[in-house]
């Protein structure tokens, strides 16, 4: 069970440059189910992700490159590339993405949690702007499928 939540940022941190990241490209086959396949640096998956907004099931598969590359092409709409960066706060990991074009300036910030009573008690950070946990538009299969222009 994926148990996470979703922010806009108001400002990027000042040392941003000094956390670690990823590079994620991700593609969508299908979107009710979500499955999507995606690369994180040299690793590469397929996800399986069921319905709701802020808890719902999620499973991954590992796949190789190869695999990668030929599901790819299968996907519907655009594929998301963005930049992950992994930053600490209180006992929580804030993974803020920061996407490429066709989706640049968007920067999302998503934090996880064991339970909902904890994600719905948790107090962002001052450079977060909205929380837009409930808001579909922010999901990266709606991005990539539905939502072809910048948002």
């Amino acid at each position: 069970m994926e148990i996470e939540r979703k922010f806009l940022i108001k400002n990027l941190p000042a040392d941003i440059d000094a956390y670690p990241f990823h590079m994620i490209e991700q593609a969508y086959l299908c979107t009710d189910p979500v499955i999507r396949v995606r690369m994180e640096d040299d690793s590469y998956y397929m996800t399986y992700k069921g319905k709701g907004l802020m808890a719902r099931e999620e499973y991954n598969l590992p796949l190789n490159r190869m695999a990668y590359e030929q599901l790819k092409p299968k996907a519907e709409g655009n594929v998301i590339t963005k930049k992950r960066v992994l930053i600490p706060y209180l006992k929580y990991t804030i993974e803020l993405d920061l996407f490429a074009e066709p989706f640049a300036p968007l920067q999302l910030a998503e934090v996880e949690f064991e339970s909902e009573e904890e994600a719905l008690a948790f107090t962002p950070p001052d450079w977060f702007g909205q929380d837009v946990t409930n808001d579909q538009t922010y999901h990266n299969s709606n991005m990539a499928t539905i939502f072809t222009r910048e948002i």
